[in-house]
């Protein structure tokens, strides 16, 4: 079976979801698109590909099996629920949506309706070197987890690009990862500046460590860079009550030669993620043709847009802050894994 595909933003991500879809993953073909720029998505069009006014227009297109959000933050919410309303996979970037209550809508629905139909893409859970730690830690090799350290280090962001983007498109990852990892919810938050690096604008606040408190009482440092200048690197490392665990380099082999080595750090996100996303969409689209989901889920992405919301408010309080979360449905009690 092929799945058809509807892509509802045909910016970057979207592009490259486009071309995953079309060129690297098997069991699945691009059948429409839509974007806010029409030129843009009739662009990302190949021939054969439908392209659609509305992202409504494209989940009520019958000829569309399962859909991929890859659009504007804050419309997340209306493309997901109409995609639950049609009883249609969706496989939505995060953020879920970008307010507690957003996504509060999208869990009831979804639990009203009695079945997962929703994936968020936190594509980090896919990663070869993520998935190797996450072995290692619950397989108790190292002990119990007391500490992780993290590092989200940009070589440099655009000139919209906010302290409060730090949290909200940097450090969600890390927020995702940690919960994952863990199985363990976020409990509080704070976050915490020093010197400020002289390439940040005026009133941007950058580097910042943003620390979370598990509820288990395991601590995770994230140290948050947006003009780290060297390139894209991407730190973590897990220290247990026996030993510990780190991701190593990732983007191509350590060369020694001449009393010196050296290696290639990545330039950007997809350069560094690659693998994840190719193997993130591929465990989608297998799952979605199986008759199921996998990955994520919405209560995923509830719970990190909520995690987010209370380190924006350590943010501007300075102050640690509490993480209050809803009780969990119980259809996200025994959710599929990656």
């Amino acid at each position: 079976m092929t799945l058809e595909i509807g892509v509802i933003g045909t910016g970057m991500i979207g592009q490259d979801h486009i071309r995953r879809l079309t060129h690297v993953l098997s069991g699945a073909r691009v059948a429409a698109v839509t974007d806010v720029d029409l030129d843009r998505a009739r662009a990302a069009a190949a021939d054969g590909v439908t392209v659609h006014e509305t992202g409504a227009a494209l989940i009520a297109d019958p000829a569309v099996d399962a859909v991929v959000v890859t659009s504007w933050g804050p419309t997340h919410e209306e493309y997901v629920l109409a995609c639950i309303a049609a009883g249609k996979q969706v496989f939505c970037e995060k953020p879920l949506a970008t307010t507690r209550e957003a996504c509060d809508r999208v869990l009831d629905a979804e639990v009203a309706l009695g079945r997962r139909l929703v994936s968020v893409g936190f594509m980090r859970r896919y990663d070869a070197q993520y998935r190797a730690m996450k072995e290692v830690v619950t397989s108790g090799a190292i002990g119990a987890p007391l500490i992780m350290h993290a590092a989200h280090r940009n070589p440099s962001v655009p000139g919209f690009y906010t302290g409060e983007m730090m949290i909200n498109d940097s450090t969600v990852h890390d927020i995702d990862v940690a919960r994952w990892l863990f199985d363990d919810e976020v409990a509080a938050v704070t976050v915490v500046f020093g010197r400020t690096s002289s390439k940040a604008g005026p009133g941007f606040r950058d580097p910042m460590l943003v620390l979370l408190e598990m509820a288990s009482g395991v601590l995770v440092d994230v140290e948050a860079s947006a003009h780290a200048g060297f390139g894209y690197d991407i730190r973590g490392e897990v220290v247990g009550e026996d030993g510990t665990v780190e991701l190593s380099e990732a983007a191509g082999p350590v060369v020694k030669r001449a009393g010196r080595f050296g290696g290639r750090i990545p330039a950007d996100w997809r350069e560094r993620f690659v693998g994840a996303f190719d193997g993130e969409l591929q465990a989608w689209v297998d799952a979605v043709a199986a008759g199921g989901t996998t990955g994520p889920s919405a209560w995923d992405g509830y719970a990190a847009t909520v995690v987010c919301e209370t380190g924006l408010a350590a943010l501007r309080t300075g102050a640690r802050e509490a993480v209050s979360l809803r009780a969990r449905p119980d259809l996200y009690k025994e959710q599929p894994e990656p």
